[in-house]
């Protein structure tokens, strides 16, 4: 059950990323999960130490820890972009 939570959450989350990196229409549904994931191990590491909570992944579904998550989602996306357009938006 909280496999199944964790890949919701990453979707939700790794949706809002990409919307507010307006490259939503480039990815779908499995790559926003993958983004709300992956995102959230970034979160993790770099952001929620700043904040003083967990992320999704340690299951913190807290408003710091989901936070944390978009916001590590949001800088894998620039990093993507900025890797493949030379601009992070």
């Amino acid at each position: 059950m909280n496999f199944i939570i964790w890949l919701v959450v990453g979707g939700l989350i790794g949706w809002i990323a990409s919307m507010i990196m307006r490259t939503d229409a480039q990815q779908g549904a499995i790559l926003n999960v993958v983004v709300g994931i992956i995102g959230s191990m970034i979160g993790g590491w770099v952001i929620a130490p700043l904040l003083g909570s967990a992320t999704v992944n340690q299951n913190d579904f807290s408003l710091r820890g989901l936070l944390a998550s978009l916001l590590g989602a949001v800088i894998l996306l620039a990093v993507v972009n900025l890797v493949r357009r030379g601009t992070a938006r």
